[in-house]
């Protein structure tokens, strides 16, 4: 797939239930003759069989630490205060860290269902689902500060803006709902690194995320602002008429093209995006599931709900951001912090686990759990009650459509530090996700500045181990 480099979509939009509607003949007899574009969010085929139609990409910003969760060492346990020699990114030249010792978890561990993988007590309740998921404990990333990192997570550049990974998703496959937006972000705070975690940067526009913010007003001017649905088709029928004749004097500019078609989308949203986010009629077995009350509209629990109905409803991908109800998960200060925050995403996510797999969605929705790096299995004294950022080995994991479920890819040394056994760098891990969702990372390319782009840069291998 090769994009071009500019990107007017008047065929597909007038192609669209909503245009086709509204259009005189003359003015769609005429679009249709002159673009030979097609429409940018139109479904494309997949460059293999998809295992998955859709991700659920829930972050935890701030950087969990891995040996407090899912890759327990017992080692830390009896050299608990012991010396280590370190050139760590984190402590180099950092005064009063000239001495670094090996710092215990105040979590127990211990083998988890029928695949006995061993996990902390950290996230209980998706620990009892480590039979639907399949570990990866030999993650590294290529910087340790969190704005770096978290782009890197996002869109495979650690130093310069790119299109995020949703984005991505979204320009090669396409939405098969054009009333609602392809790429969907559930996020309640603004995580690090901001709107870049989810923008199309050189991408068409229509394919950057849409923040959806919990609570009273989830999307900003959602609500129709005319007497009438007919009075609004009449000026919006004006409005694309007098777009259109601006956008032939421009043919090369992608953002007016990107702003004509987010009419038509938004148009569609003002009544999609009501009954998605409307839990009322969702019964008290489901509410419970996701640890909510009737009514609540925030949490990560309502983030979880939500994105299982926008799955219902064809979104392709949703990302949910969990930041905290009060700070995110860089504990540096004390990892008491972690187990604060463990309990607000623990039994939502085991509930969406569970939910989709109850309702035949989870053989076609691939769940990805990941943060931007772990926390070291180190401090300048083993009493420090905080860990620093440590982007040399982490945990993630998937779940769903096309996993090898119960399994653990990959191993870190005895006391969690260096990947010892089957790495996996974030390219890695970023064409392993394409591959699920039937796109091959080196074949997605967009062709800007003078040379083909793709997310994985010039890097990235399919993780096979972790595939069913």
């Amino acid at each position: 797939m090769n994009g071009p480099s500019s990107s007017l979509t008047r065929r597909g939009f007038a192609r669209s239930s909503v245009a086709g509607s509204l259009l005189m003949p003359g003015i769609l007899h005429e679009l249709l003759a002159a673009e030979d574009s097609a429409d940018p969010l139109a479904p494309r085929p997949t460059h293999f069989p998809a295992k998955a139609q859709a991700v659920i990409f829930l972050f935890m910003s701030g950087g969990v630490s891995h040996v407090d969760s899912f890759d327990p060492k017992p080692r830390l346990e009896t050299d608990h205060g012991k010396s280590v020699t370190l050139d760590h990114p984190e402590t180099r030249n950092r005064p009063g860290y000239e001495k670094l010792f090996l710092k215990r978890s105040p979590w127990k561990s211990a083998p988890r269902g029928r695949s006995g993988v061993e996990v902390t007590d950290l996230f209980p309740r998706i620990a009892a689902r480590m039979d639907d998921i399949a570990l990866i404990r030999s993650m590294h990333t290529s910087h340790s500060n969190h704005y770096n990192a978290t782009l890197g997570m996002h869109t495979g550049s650690f130093a310069f803006a790119r299109p995020s990974i949703g984005a991505w998703v979204s320009y090669g496959l396409g939405t098969t709902n054009r009333d609602l937006p392809s790429f969907m972000v559930l996020a309640p705070q603004m995580p690090y690194a901001g709107t870049q975690v989810w923008a199309a940067d050189f991408l068409p526009g229509a394919h950057q995320g849409t923040r959806v913010v919990p609570g009273a007003e989830p999307i900003a001017n959602l609500a129709r602002r005319v007497p009438t649905r007919r009075r609004q088709e009449l000026e919006l029928e004006a409005l694309r008429a007098l777009n259109l004749d601006h956008q032939r004097a421009r043919p090369d500019d992608p953002h007016l093209a990107a702003r004509i078609r987010s009419f038509e989308t938004a148009f569609g949203m003002q009544a999609e995006v009501p009954d998605a986010l409307d839990l009322s009629r969702e019964s008290e077995a489901t509410l419970d599931l996701y640890g909510l009350k009737r009514g609540q509209v925030d949490g990560f629990g309502w983030q979880c709900l939500v994105a299982r109905r926008l799955v219902e409803r064809g979104v392709r991908f949703i990302e949910l951001i969990h930041t905290g109800s009060s700070g995110n998960w860089d504990s540096h200060g004390d990892m008491a912090d972690h187990g604060r925050l463990a309990p607000q995403v623990d039994g939502p996510i085991a509930g969406l686990i569970h939910d989709l797999k109850g309702r035949g969605l989870l053989d076609s929705t691939l769940l990805v759990w990941t943060t931007e790096f772990g926390r070291t299995p180190f401090n300048n004294t083993a009493e420090n009650p905080g860990r620093e950022h440590h982007g040399w080995a982490f945990s993630s994991w998937l779940c769903g459509a096309g996993v090898k479920s119960g399994t653990v890819h990959g191993a870190t040394d005895e006391h969690g530090i260096q990947v010892a056994e089957g790495p996996v760098h974030v390219h890695d891990f970023h064409a392993t996700i394409l591959h699920l969702m039937g796109l091959d990372h080196t074949r997605l390319t967009y062709r800007h500045g003078g040379r083909d782009y793709r997310l994985t840069d010039v890097h990235g291998k399919v993780v096979q181990e972790v595939l069913a």
